[in-house]
């Protein structure tokens, strides 16, 4: 279908702004301009019942978490959320709009991880953060007065690459154990060749060249593409991979790597729940304030995810 309206009115701001495509800019012009744009798109942030902040150890030093909680009982459920960002771009503060929302709307906590960024800390670095931070989750979420049993991992985009892969390591590494996976329009092959990745080249839009930059980022070497850890397309096998929700987007060049990621979990046995929303453009996820389709993603994402947090 063409561009939702809502999208081509977004697309057409852009363009007016004369903003150029984020891999055109220095890595400080990005990062600054991805959340700007995100606060921008996100509407005004949900209030939780409480925000904290602190650090724990990661492999390459103190390793910042955000922990949103619920207006809730008891021990509620945790959602350990990886922000998007191409690996390269992101912040705790560009993921805190969909944590709020999602702490609301599923009732559970929500702690997102500031893993180290790309190209200064190139893959697996921030793979090994997130291993650390589910790790420590696991560990100490009992004295944090949620509960460890029942744990989700979600992320979008490069966090959605970082959820399949975290659940592919905590898989061939024995736990911690992981009710769902969130996977949000996700890389998941380096060296992807799909129509949608061909087709989808507007510069007003993230497009193939904007995969191929942030790519160009993660990868120290291209051959590290190969490892499944990198591309969770390329395992061996998928099997006894917790049950997955897959989100993606018609207009996004990641569109057919995150469907056939889907079809291969649904091919090794894993219970997959998938849904492709018409008319938008990769990164509407985060869009609640302008795109109607973020909020019904969104409450897609939330019902599946209080189903498996149960």
């Amino acid at each position: 279908m063409p561009l939702h309206p809502q999208a081509e009115a977004l697309r057409a701001r852009r363009a007016t702004s004369g903003a150029p495509p984020l891999y055109t800019l220095t890595l400080a012009e990005a990062r600054a301009a991805d959340l700007a744009d995100i606060r921008a798109a996100a509407g005004a942030p949900e209030p939780v019942a409480s925000v904290e902040e602190f650090t724990v150890p990661g492999p390459g030093g103190d390793l910042a978490l955000r922990l949103h909680r619920p207006a809730a009982d008891g021990e509620p459920p945790v959602l350990l959320y990886l922000f998007g960002g191409g690996w390269t771009l992101g912040s705790l503060d560009t993921g805190d709009a969909i944590c709020r929302r999602l702490t609301n709307a599923v009732g559970c906590a929500t702690v997102s991880v500031g893993y180290r960024l790309a190209p200064e800390h190139p893959f697996p670095a921030a793979l090994h953060d997130c291993r650390a931070a589910v790790h420590w989750l696991a560990a100490h979420a009992k004295s944090l007065g949620l509960d460890p049993a029942r744990l989700a991992v979600g992320g979008d985009s490069a966090g959605g690459n970082l959820t399949a892969a975290l659940t592919l390591l905590l898989r061939d590494e024995g736990g911690p154990a992981v009710r769902h996976q969130l996977l949000v329009y996700p890389n998941t092959d380096h060296a992807a060749d799909t129509p949608s990745l061909r087709e989808h080249d507007d510069p007003l839009l993230f497009n193939r060249r904007s995969a191929a930059w942030y790519w160009g980022h993660y990868l120290a070497d291209p051959a590290d593409g190969a490892d499944p850890y990198a591309s969770p397309l390329r395992a061996p096998s998928l099997a006894g991979l917790p049950p997955a929700t897959v989100i993606t987007a018609e207009y996004d060049p990641l569109r057919d790597e995150g469907e056939q990621y889907a079809a291969a979990l649904r091919a090794a046995g894993v219970p997959v729940g998938a849904r492709r929303y018409e008319g938008v453009p990769h990164g509407f996820f985060a869009m609640t304030g302008v795109l109607d389709a973020a909020a019904e993603a969104q409450r897609y994402a939330a019902e599946r995810l209080r189903e498996a947090l149960r």
